[in-house]
Formats: structure tokens, sequence, C-alpha cells
């Protein structure tokens, strides 16, 4: 009774084209109308605490300061700075996009943000540098899912909440495998290039470094002061969110020069609607999670999979294809809060490290941001630059292959994301 009302009703909700909150709230509604003894004057307590939550104040300001930055000249002048040191490299411009959504990932969080702000840039330049429609459209796409492991990432931070886990940690633990599919991207790219002998670009000159870096030393400022005082003990991820929006904005304003004060209200309401379909999900998802809790279900589930019997590996590989699905069909964070209840006792019992199984679930819903045929990544590209779904499926393809082949080493094998960890104590 419980898979099929907590599992298999919302996922039959979601297949007929059901919204993320509709389907949680419905989900609630049954499980309280056939659990009689549920506590019905509990369930607005329950939805208005899941949102009373200090880490997820992190999420609107991440989401802001990323707006703020892609429209007030900071990524456009970070993307000149890494342009700069990899100039006259066959293929740098494909480059230029990877570098760029990597470095952006160290200052907002947001997957659909990165495209906007690194993709209207990078992607006219892509078309008329020589790259086809498919590539550059692939790449955009599966470039922005590396900005969800680059810290700070708005998924890890409810993967926190929801698993009561360190956000701190989490950032540290998805350093290492967010540059990694940076550098199999970088890889795919170069080999590309050299294939299909893309024109070479300006070769870079020590002159155009020094006055780029000089330009972007404001960017790049960014993610030292986030991550640095993060790290460095000065504020918690929260804070730190707080102070990128203040950083994004003096520096936009008042440094570059590139949004009034009328724009910046632009911005913020643009930024508020995001947030607020976010915030609806959060808050059905709390009451969706308690009512998983409170119905036991979690502790049935360990019991089935022990009873089961599967090698560590097999339940590994298992979680890897239900989570990929899963992120090809559901937001990562609806996925997160969702699975979270069900998965996290599982994995403790059977002796995965929960910090460890953050970074593979995070990853995990970052490839299903551009897995085909529904991924989000996918439909952003679609309607900011009018790439047909065909298209992108096609330059999605490799790049996926390449993700996939990183998330088996991420998933096997544990150091990649708590090397970083044990480093720091």
């Amino acid at each position: 009774m419980d898979l099929l009302l907590y599992f298999i009703l919302p996922i039959g909700l979601l297949a007929i084209g059901i919204p993320v909150y509709v389907i949680l709230m419905l989900t609630a509604l049954a499980a309280v109308s056939t659990h009689p003894d549920l506590p019905w004057q509990s369930l607005q307590t329950v939805v208005f605490g899941a949102l009373d939550s200090f880490p997820l104040l992190a999420i609107p300001l991440f989401v802001l300061a990323g707006d703020i930055m892609g429209q007030g000249g900071l990524a456009k002048r970070l993307i000149a700075w890494v342009m700069s040191m990899i100039g006259g490299v066959r293929g740098s411009l494909a480059l230029t996009a990877v570098g760029s959504s990597t470095m952006f990932g160290a200052m907002s969080g947001s997957a659909v943000g990165c495209i906007a702000a690194i993709g209207r840039i990078l992607y006219p330049s892509l078309r008329g540098g020589g790259y086809s429609m498919p590539f550059s459209g692939g790449l955009i796409a599966a470039t922005g899912a590396i900005d969800v492991l680059i810290p700070p990432s708005i998924p890890m931070i409810i993967y926190g909440i929801a698993g009561q886990q360190s956000v701190p940690a989490l950032f540290l633990a998805g350093v290492l495998p967010g540059i990694m599919l940076a550098l199999v991207a970088a890889g795919y790219v170069m080999v590309y290039a050299k294939i299909r002998m893309v024109p070479l670009t300006d070769p870079a000159r020590w002159i155009n470094f020094l006055q780029s870096t000089r330009d972007a030393s404001w960017s790049l400022g960014a993610p030292v002061v986030i991550l640095g005082g993060i790290y460095g003990g000065v504020f918690t991820p929260t804070e730190a969110a707080g102070v990128a929006v203040v950083y994004a904005m003096l520096v936009s304003r008042y440094v570059y020069h590139e949004m009034t004060w009328a724009d910046l209200w632009k911005v913020t309401r643009s930024s508020m609607y995001l947030v607020s379909q976010v915030m609806i999900i959060v808050a059905a998802a709390g009451l969706y999670a308690w009512l998983v809790t409170t119905s036991g279900a979690p502790q049935r589930l360990v019991a089935h999979v022990q009873t089961l019997g599967l090698p560590l590996w097999q339940l590994l590989i298992a979680f890897n294809v239900l989570l990929l699905v899963v992120g090809s069909l559901v937001e990562p964070p609806a996925a997160i809060l969702i699975l979270t209840p069900l998965f996290l006792p599982v994995v403790q019992a059977a002796g995965i490290d929960p910090i460890h199984f953050g970074i593979i679930i995070t990853m995990n819903l970052a490839i299903g941001m551009f897995t085909p045929p529904f991924g989000l990544n996918l439909f952003a590209v679609n309607a900011l630059f009018r790439v047909p779904l065909q298209s992108l499926y096609k330059g999605v393809l490799p790049l996926l292959l390449l993700y996939l082949g990183v998330l088996m080493l991420i998933t096997y094998i544990p150091w990649f994301s708590l090397a970083p960890l044990a480093l720091l104590r």
C-alpha cells in the first residue's frame, strides 16, 4: 500500500503532466485520507515549517546573485578572461564555454542561470566560429550541469537540509567531481575541434591576458569572497549567499556601471518568480517527507532491501539508474526532497557515507538535466536559442556518455568525494 501511495501514485501523476507541487499535495491528501489516525491539524504546521529554515534562505539569495552576475557584466568579463588564456588553441571558443561555466558555478549554483548567462554570450560566437548547431547547443546544455556540482550548489543545499548533512562538507565534496566533469568535457571539445578542423581564434597574448585580468578582477573576486568566507569560518553558506548578492549588486552598479537601480529591480522580480516555484515545491515536499517518515515506509524499505541481499555494487547501480530516470523528468530540488527521505535510511544501512551519497544523487540529477528527452537544460537551450530538440539530442549524446563514465568512477571510488574532507580535517 505504501509503495502505491508514496511512489507509484506520484510517478503516475507526473507521467500525465501534473505539476510537481500539485503531485506532492495530492499524494499527501491521499495519505491523510487513507490514514485517519494522522492529525489533520499538524499539516499546516508541517507545510510552513518546511520553509522555516535558515539554510533554505541561501537558495533565493544565490539565485538572485547569479542573475545579477549574468546581467551586470561579471559573467561577460569572466568569459573574456578565460578566452584570453586559451586563444589560439583549436577549440578555444568551446573550451571557453566549459571553463566559464565551471567558474560561473563557483559564483551561482543554478544550472539554468548558467545557461542563460554563459550561453547568451557564447552560443552566437560558437555558431559563428564554425561549430555546428547540435554541438553548440549540446555543449551549452551539458556544461550547465557542471554548475550543479561546483560549490556553491543549490541542490546540495537542499540535500543538506533534507538529509540533515553539513552543507559546507557537501560543497567541498563536490569540487573534485565537478572538475572531473569539466576535464572530460574539455577533452571532448579538443578532439571534436581537431577532427572537424575548427578555425583557430586569435592567439593568446600577454597584453590581452593582463588587460582581461584587470577587467575581470572583480568577477574573479566573487568565488574568493563566497568560498573563502565559508571555509575561512567568516560566515555560513546562507550568509555567504547574502554577501554574494551585495557584492554582485555593488560591482554591477558602481564598478562596471552596467546595471541601474531600475535594472536591478527587473532582475529581482525575475528571480522572484523562479524562487517562488522552488519554494512551493519545498513546502509541498516537506509535507510529503513528513508523511513518508511517520508512515514507517523508509524502515520497511530498508528491511525489504536487506532481505534481497543485493551486493553493494548492484545497489549502487539500481540507485544510479533510478536517479537518472527521475532526474530527466523532475527538477533536482523536487527530486532530492522526494527521494532523500526514502533512500537515505537504505544508504546508511548499507554503510554508504551520506556525504558521498549526496554527491552521487547530485551528479545523477545534474546529468539527468540534459538527458533526452525531457531534461530541463534541453528545454532551456531550446527556448533561449531556438535549437530544435532533435539537434540537441544528437549534440548531448557524446557528453552524456562521458559524464556517465565519470559518474561510475565517483560512485565506486568514494575517495573522489571524501578526500577533500579528509584533507581539510
